[in-house]
């Protein structure tokens, strides 16, 4: 699998992310086999949370990871907002993952500026991760966003604080909206001139599932058919981005990697065709 250089992180990550969301959603026999499957295909990066399943996919990750610790590049986050909460959180993420640092420890759903200010200030969840760094549990900072404001509140954000890394959602259909588009095409070049490391989420979300009946795990409707998902994967990382975090059902795992895998840049007509068939979908996002 192609690897990526994450920023001033100087480490090369897999085009693909193991998204530790997953995790939370499988039986810990599953998770296991689920992780080594993607790390024997040259996944090598992490990113899991305690809210994910409510911690139950750290638990779930301790086993595979303490296997293979000094191969992965692992990422954890904290929704804490205050210094005291958000310190005491990293601590107990640490123990459940059985480890004894993080490679990236990130301010985790930072959707608005609200948050971002909360996060940032005197007494607030920053300090803490700057408290991790300076001891050695953690080598590098970051922060992700969910939803159409992701890329204005990391912009700020950068503007405030020289993250290693940020995390956000990309795809074709929300590429479409010229907003987010615009936003995100900010913080790609703020990122660059930074040597920022861009971390993608949400690459398969086709849109939300309204009425229809589930099946799959994720909290949105995802593509299943693997030359769709092969579509997307080629237009998030056809992007100048780093990696992209696989989905939270561990069963459209094997098509994510096979995509990734098989990936060659898309053309900027098939991009442009791919965007331009997006107004047949609905955004996850509202």
């Amino acid at each position: 699998m192609q690897q990526r250089r994450l920023g001033r992180t100087g480490h090369a990550s897999s085009v693909v992310t193991l998204g530790g969301a997953a995790l939370a959603k499988v039986d810990a026999t599953t998770a296991d086999a689920a992780v080594e499957m993607a790390l024997a295909r040259g996944v090598n990066h992490i990113d899991v949370a305690p809210s994910y399943g409510n911690t139950v996919a750290e638990l779930n990750l301790a086993g595979p990871l303490r296997r293979h610790r000094s191969g992965v590049f692992l990422g954890c986050k904290t929704l804490e907002r205050t210094r005291v909460a958000a310190w005491a959180e990293l601590q107990a993420s640490l123990h459940r993952l059985q480890t004894d640092h993080f490679d990236l420890y990130q301010l985790h759903a930072v959707n608005d500026l609200a948050e971002l200010d909360r996060a940032t200030a005197r007494g607030g969840a920053l300090e803490a991760l700057l408290q991790a760094r300076n001891e050695g549990l953690t080598r590098f900072l970051g922060i992700t966003a969910h939803g159409r404001l992701a890329p204005a509140v990391e912009l700020e954000a950068l503007r405030r604080f020289p993250f290693e890394t940020v995390l956000l959602p990309l795809n074709f259909i929300l590429w479409a909206d010229a907003d987010y588009r615009r936003t995100f095409s900010a913080l790609l070049q703020a990122a660059q001139a930074a040597d920022v490391g861009i971390i993608t989420i949400k690459a398969v979300a086709r849109g939300p599932w309204g009425e229809r009946s589930r099946s799959a795990a994720t909290w949105y409707e995802p593509f299943t058919d693997a030359a769709d998902i092969q579509r997307c994967v080629r237009f998030v990382l056809s992007q100048p981005v780093t990696t992209l975090a696989s989905c939270s059902d561990v069963a459209l795992w094997p098509a994510i990697l096979d995509a990734a895998e098989q990936f060659v840049p898309m053309s900027q007509t098939e991009q442009d065709a791919l965007v331009a068939a997006a107004s047949g979908y609905q955004t996850i996002f509202p």
